[in-house]
């Protein structure tokens, strides 16, 4: 395999069971003159592993913005740089996105070396709609996590969380409100000797009673979205002012663009505030 200098390889990396490197994966961190780690300690044990030795630098998110300029002069030297995190595929909830948009911004060549991900591994076994929104990590502030939730809620795709295993009760019973009705895969210690799927209905998944290790991949099935008047009296205003310029199609039509409502009951409301005297 022919490498070329002056390119910024992604390379994704296993979430537990080391042997889940790809072959072409090794290729790469053998040749390269730098990979760029998360946390070099953890980074080290894979390397050992595959008995790759290189230098490493520290890059990770308490870092990012202030090594971006040395690893683009590594690469701007002709070396080899590769970015790998602690766990999986880089940039997705992991350092990664300040220097591809950098490379981008001076067009360098990034070059992904796919692999492993929580992400599909999780939907994979979950037997849920392989149609999926991914999140990435939920807030820790309850009034934030509970506008996360309340928004992503209206939509009816399978959704994908990541969340700290101690929190992971609390989570569960955010995700009871706001996903009732749909079903629940809890992903724990993905590809590692521990693994467990828990599975279940949303609304009858129990809280555990003794705390898990390690982040958590979380899974909400897809879900029919209830359509209904919400905010009612803002509604009727608008249809009030829309009537008064527009056709009863039109309106109908404009109340849909701007509000997540049923079209036949907007109909029906406008048909009735146009028939009613003086509105």
């Amino acid at each position: 395999m022919n490498l070329s200098s002056n390119n910024l390889y992604i390379v994704s990396t296993p979430i537990g069971n080391l042997e889940d490197i790809t072959l072409r994966a090794i290729e790469i961190l053998k040749k390269s003159d730098i990979v760029l780690c998360e946390d070099t300690r953890r980074s080290l044990k894979l390397l050992n592993y595959l008995n790759v030795k290189k230098r490493l630098m520290s890059y990770h998110k308490f870092n990012e913005k202030k090594q971006i300029n040395k690893v683009i002069e590594h690469i701007n030297k002709g070396e080899i740089l590769s970015l790998i995190c602690d766990a999986g595929t880089p940039s997705l909830s992991d350092p990664g996105k300040l220097l591809i948009n950098e490379c981008i911004k001076r067009k360098i060549k990034i070059v992904p070396i796919p692999g492993v991900s929580s992400i599909t591994t999780a939907i994979s076994v979950s037997g849920f709609d392989d149609k999926f929104i991914f999140y990435g990590f939920l807030p820790k502030k309850e009034n934030e996590v509970e506008k996360v939730l309340s928004r992503l809620s209206n939509n009816n795709y399978s959704q994908i969380f990541f969340v700290p295993s101690i929190k992971i009760n609390f989570y569960i019973k955010k995700l009871k409100k706001y996903f009732a009705g749909r079903k629940l895969l809890i992903a724990k210690e993905l590809t590692k000797i521990h693994e467990e799927l828990f599975r279940g209905d949303i609304n009858n998944i129990k809280t555990f009673k003794s705390s898990l290790k390690g982040e958590v991949t979380l899974v909400v099935s897809s879900g029919k979205i209830k359509e209904k008047l919400i905010k009612k009296t803002e509604i009727v205003n608008k249809i009030k002012k829309y009537l008064k310029k527009y056709s009863l199609k039109d309106t109908v039509d404009l109340i849909i663009e701007s509000e997540k409502v049923n079209k036949k009951e907007i109909y029906k409301l406008c048909l009735k505030i146009k028939n009613e005297k003086n509105f």
